[in-house]
Order: C-alpha cells, then sequence, then structure tokens
C-alpha cells in the first residue's frame, strides 16, 4: 500500500504540474482531491505546452488511471472542453474517473463570485470568478448539487429550482444585478453534459482508491493552488474555499491518514502569488519585473501577473508543520542564474521582536518585516545539469540553506519548464 501526496508549500504556482507529470509515469493512479478550474497545471512536452485545470496531470500516462476525487468542484463545461482540448493532440481518456459526489458549478455561482468581488466592502479578495466560493458555500449549506444528481432528473431539477430562486433574490435584489437565470436552458445544458460525462462517472471513488491501495497499487494524491491559500491555515481571508494542505487530500479522496507514505512540497526557489492579500518578501519595482518575466510569472488560468518575492523561510516552515512534509521538490531554480545576490527571509520581526513562525493574524503580519540573509548567486547556466553534484558550488550553497530552513530535506530540483529538466538528489 503506497500513496502520496504532491503539495503546493506557497500561495499556489509552485510547479506541482511538472513535479506530478514526473511521478505519475512511476504510479498506477493520479487523484486530483481539491479545488477546481480556478487552478492550472502546466506541462510542458517537447514543443507542446499543457494547461490543465481539472484532469490529472497523469493523463499523459496510459496506464494511469486519473481520477477526480469527492473534494473538487465541477465546471462540466471546462471539464468536457479540456477532454476535447487533449484528444484533439491525440491524447484519449481511457482512464478517466470522476466521482458522483463532486459538486458542480452553475452559471448563478459565477454571477455571485462577480457581484461580491465587486461589492466587497472589506476589499477584493482577487479570485478567478469561476464560481468555486459560492460552489462550496452551497456545498457546507447543504445546497450543492452533486455530479450523480444529474442521473436522476426529477431530483436534480427540484433542487436546481430552488436554487435559482435562492440565487436570482441574492442577485437581484441584494447585489442589483440586473439578471435572469433561465432554468430550462441551464437544466437542459447540465442534462447534456450528464449524457457526455456519464461514461466516467464513478459512484464511490473513495472504494475505488481504496480498493487499488489493498490491490498494492501506488497512488499518487494531487493538490491544486498552496498551503498558504489553504481556508483554514492560510492567510484568511486572501485564500482559496477548500484544504490545499495534505490533511485535504484525505477527505477529498476518501482514504485515511494511516494509508500516507509520504508528503511531498513543492517549492519555489523564490516566491509568487495572485491577486490580493499580505506578501511580506514581495520584490517591488525593476528586479520584480525581471523575475516575472523569465519565470514566465503569469497565471495558466487567468494570465494574470504573478506578485514576485524572495524565499521566504518562514512560510515554507510553516508549512513543513501544517503538511507534515517528507521532503522537498524545488522548482525554478535556473531563474536565479543571473543574479548576483540572492536574498532569503530567514524570520520576521514584529514590533522589535523576532518571530520565527508565521502569523496568522493578519493585522499583525501586516506590520511585520521581512530579516534577510544576503547569499551569493551563481551567475551561470544549469538549465543542462544533469547531475547534483555538477550543480555550481553556490548554486548547492542555496539550496543546503533552503533545506536548513525548511526543515526537510529536498529529494528533486527543476532547472527548466520541460519533463526532462529534473535534478534528482539522493
Amino acid at each position: 500500500m503506497t500513496a502520496t501526496i504532491i503539495v503546493g508549500t506557497q500561495w499556489g504556482d509552485e510547479g506541482k504540474g511538472k513535479i506530478t507529470d514526473l511521478l505519475a509515469r512511476d504510479m498506477d493512479m493520479v487523484v486530483r482531491y481539491q479545488g477546481g478550474n480556478n487552478a492550472g497545471h502546466t506541462i510542458v512536452i517537447g514543443s507542446d505546452v499543457f494547461k490543465m485545470h481539472l484532469i490529472p496531470s497523469g493523463v499523459f500516462y496510459p496506464n494511469v488511471t486519473c481520477v477526480i476525487g469527492n473534494g473538487v468542484v465541477i465546471d462540466p463545461q471546462v471539464l468536457i472542453e479540456e477532454k476535447e482540448t487533449l484528444k484533439a493532440k491525440g491524447i484519449e481518456l481511457n482512464n478517466f474517473k470522476v466521482s458522483s459526489q463532486a459538486h458542480l458549478i452553475f452559471p448563478y455561482h459565477k454571477l455571485l463570485d462577480k457581484a461580491q468581488e465587486t461589492k466587497r466592502e472589506a476589499g477584493r479578495i482577487g479570485t478567478t470568478s469561476r464560481g468555486i466560493g459560492p460552489c462550496y458555500v452551497d456545498k457546507m449549506n447543504r445546497r450543492g448539487i452533486r455530479l450523480g444528481d444529474l442521473f436522476n432528473e426529477s431530483v436534480f431539477e427540484e433542487r436546481l429550482a430552488w436554487n435559482i430562486e435562492e440565487k436570482s433574490f441574492l442577485l437581484q435584489k441584494f447585489y442589483g444585478m440586473d439578471v435572469k437565470l433561465n432554468k430550462e436552458q441551464i437544466k437542459d445544458d447540465f442534462l447534456g453534459f450528464a449524457k457526455i460525462l456519464r461514461k466516467f462517472v464513478v459512484e464511490d471513488c473513495s472504494l475505488l482508491i481504496n480498493q487499488a491501495l489493498k490491490s498494492g497499487k501506488r497512488i499518487l494524491l494531487e493538490g491544486a493552488q498552496g498551503t498558504m491559500l489553504d481556508v483554514d491555515h492560510g492567510t484568511y481571508p486572501f485564500v482559496t474555499s477548500s484544504n490545499p494542505i495534505s490533511g485535504g487530500a484525505c477527505t477529498g479522496s476518501g482514504i485515511g491518514p494511516t494509508a500516507i507514505d509520504e508528503v511531498i512540497g513543492v517549492v519555489k526557489a523564490y516566491v509568487t502569488r495572485v491577486g490580493g492579500g499580505p506578501f511580506p518578501t514581495e520584490i517591488h519595482g525593476e528586479l520584480g519585473d525581471m523575475i516575472r518575466e523569465k519565470g514566465g510569472e503569469y497565471g495558466a488560468t487567468t494570465g494574470r501577473a504573478r506578485r514576485c518575492g524572495w524565499f521566504d523561510g518562514v512560510v515554507a516552515a510553516h508549512s513543513t508543520r501544517v503538511n507534515g512534509l517528507t521532503s522537498l521538490a524545488i522548482t525554478k531554480l535556473d531563474i536565479l542564474s543571473d543574479l548576483p545576490k540572492i536574498s532569503v527571509c530567514t524570520s520576521y520581526e514584529y514590533k522589535g521582536e523576532k518571530l520565527n513562525y508565521f502569523p496568522l493574524d493578519l493585522t499583525k503580519l501586516e506590520k511585520c518585516k521581512p530579516v534577510y540573509l544576503e547569499l551569493d548567486g551563481w551567475k551561470s547556466d544549469i538549465d543542462k545539469i544533469k547531475d547534483y553534484d555538477d550543480l555550481p558550488k553556490n548554486a548547492k550553497a542555496y539550496l543546503n540553506f533552503l533545506e536548513e530552513l525548511c526543515g526537510a530535506r529536498i529529494s528533486l530540483i527543476s532547472i527548466g519548464a520541460e519533463r526532462g529538466q529534473i535534478i534528482k538528489k539522493s
């Protein structure tokens, strides 16, 4: 029985897709356990660039079963479009399963998402307006509609009618939007989606995954976003609406914590985040712009520019603790190759006091100043290096320092966007 979790350790966009793709070739099943199409994984295979939003990264290996678990919220139109895009490039979904218990994103969820961002009194969260948050609200409020509901038309129609009545009132009377939801059109659209997706739907994904574990299969559990966007352990309220941390893998897939053998944290060699919210080590000006352009730091889902900053050891240690990381995969180390000096945040200063922990109280966090240690850069290209021992001395010194800050060993180092640009560190 072998189950491994891949988790982002920062504010998302750490490069989890590439690491998942690498590890998936040795797996029997890859399971996506939370989030929706508000997150994107980019996989580069030769000249082809694949931007995945819902389908797990293991789809590129015919022998791997790809599963969307019950913890994911699904826009069925996006899922079908993603399926067709892959098919056009010769990739068939022959081993693809979707949980019947996954909740569905409806047009009213997207409208509510946009309306809430516009009206928000305490400042914009910076959501992707894909309807993810409102869908999770309905799930927790026991008003949601799950994929399996589409196959019982009378149940579906009853739940849809109630939701449309409620959401129409909110949109029109509270948010002042001049919208009219067409119940019959929405019903017909989603029943059409159901016909296309029916062959992929599994009633109990938990049973499917646990049976695979009992038969000795190797399972990879893939999260979206990152630890600092976790609704419980991130920079609330500037977070996502689910649990990207390793604990979310259990609830979002239906396996117990005793089944987990390894938790791999994906860590970018610097830090980025999209949208609003605190970012202690953010770099402003030309240097931040240079890192953004060299690193291609634009969202795979929205195309929005990412804010860039120095590596934050306080965030890294927080992520190691709440996820129980067993190892680290460092990505985009090559982006720092031109810098003569590289700063690393080792702690925060708050009112003259040194903090070695991440304060979850945002009013306190906003007054924290990062304390930096400056390291020498390596000023040489590393994107063609195959062995760890061949890395420049200063690059290895940087990696060793990150291991010390994070409190976990580094097992993988990504030095470029392509599949093969990975160094394994023993």
